[in-house]
């Protein structure tokens, strides 16, 4: 089979980018043809640049002739898509359907219906606009704390809406969870076009580490929606071990905020990572959004890690209460303290949580189980594409007015 992979990257590297390199990875390593055509961000240099690529956000007439080109060179069985923002677009969906090339879209993030992409303002779970009007982003500086900025991506979402974008041109989208899939539903994406499949981590589990297993650990980029004030507050009534990875904007406060307990590490390597989770007797996962996944959890689980995950979102289907790991409620640091209290003075309980994490691991996360997920969406996708019915059009006033965004958008 050959995958044309298509993705935007950003100018940070993410979760997101670690999933399209094992994906890809995984298929080739199956004998499958998979060429990665990327775009990155960086090319998004000075103010002109700027500009032009918020214009374009909701279609960008380039990007479909770029994307026409790869197709057109490649000769791809089925396309994956994983991130089109900013700069590749859903434009890139109709060079797919132009070529008859059956399409898939990970939904590695709520950007399709939510300007930040995380369902989250001011600190606290956002849902105004799954149903409501995009622009209240606006209002509200949603995209970067800039109206401008949330202006381009509300009408990208606008325009996609009225258009019935999500559901005429994609023929499989692959949600990361139930709970993500739902509100995508609710969103009013198609059910029956979206398949649930999580993603994966290769298994490079550590055995032996000198010292026995002690400590809590967190992984994470370091910044508000990942909960970091609330592990910082919990620790301030705790004396137990707590090891932090990462960076992120909040990376210069956490040790000034930090208590004595609490160890930084900044950003380290993979295999550090390995090597902690090894060692460290639970990880923390306090986030207080909708993660859409959460591969560290599934990180944690392959070490054989129990995770004590807020409850909330996909974590609480990702981490079993009481199974896998325990769950304290988003935000609630008093109650992330009495869960870290619990589980250092049931050590054998979180063995037992921690042997589950890993027969988790085995069942559901590992590169082979996900290969079998996907190779089985890629032909739902392609069965899908030819008994597709030609486009549902949209009722003629919204028509007409989305025909008019889009020609200001292609002909500034």
């Amino acid at each position: 089979m050959r995958v044309l992979v298509a993705h935007n990257f950003y100018r940070q590297g993410g979760g997101e980018d670690v999933v399209v390199a094992n994906e890809r990875a995984l298929l080739m390593d199956h004998g499958h043809e998979a060429r990665l055509w990327s775009v990155s961000n960086d090319a998004i240099d000075g103010t002109w640049a700027k500009i032009k690529t918020a214009w374009q956000a909701p279609y960008s007439v380039t990007a479909r002739k770029r994307m026409a080109q790869a197709i057109a060179d490649f000769a791809p069985d089925i396309a994956h898509v994983h991130n089109f923002y900013p700069l590749l677009t859903p434009a890139i969906y109709d060079a797919c359907q132009d070529a008859a090339i059956p399409l898939v879209q990970t939904l590695h993030n709520y950007r399709t219906i939510c300007a930040a992409a995380i369902l989250m303002r001011s600190g606290h779970v956002c849902e105004d606009c799954i149903n409501g009007s995009p622009y209240q982003a606006v209002l509200h500086r949603c995209y970067r704390g800039s109206r401008l900025g949330s202006f381009a991506v509300a009408r990208m979402i606008d325009v996609h809406r009225k258009r019935r974008t999500w559901q005429t041109k994609v023929d499989r989208f692959i949600a990361l969870t139930e709970f993500g899939k739902a509100k995508f539903v609710e969103a009013g994406f198609p059910e029956s076009r979206i398949a649930v499949k999580p993603n994966f981590v290769e298994d490079r589990r550590i055995h032996g580490i000198d010292g026995g297993m002690s400590g809590a650990l967190f992984v994470g980029r370091l910044s508000s929606e990942k909960g970091v004030a609330t592990f910082l507050r919990a620790w301030g009534s705790l004396d137990v071990p707590l090891r932090v990875v990462g960076d992120g904007p909040l990376l210069a406060s956490v040790p000034a905020a930090a208590a004595p307990a609490v160890t930084c590490l900044g950003r380290q390597s993979a295999e550090v990572v390995a090597a902690e989770m090894a060692r460290a007797a639970f990880l923390v996962f306090p986030s207080v959004w909708y993660e859409t996944f959460g591969l560290t959890i599934v990180e944690a689980f392959c070490q054989g890690l129990p995770v004590i995950a807020s409850r909330m979102g996909g974590m609480t289907e990702i981490v079993e209460d009481g199974v896998t790991g325990l769950h304290f409620k988003p935000g609630n640091s008093e109650d992330l303290a009495a869960k870290v209290r619990w589980a250092e003075a049931h050590p054998e309980e979180m063995r037992r949580m921690g042997a589950n994490a890993r027969r988790a691991y085995e069942e559901k996360y590992t590169p082979e189980v996900n290969y079998r997920q996907l190779m089985a969406i890629y032909e739902q996708a392609m069965n899908s594409r030819q008994s597709m019915p030609a486009d549902v059009e949209c009722p003629q006033d919204v028509e007409e007015r989305a025909s008019r965004i889009e020609a200001t958008v292609l002909h500034p």
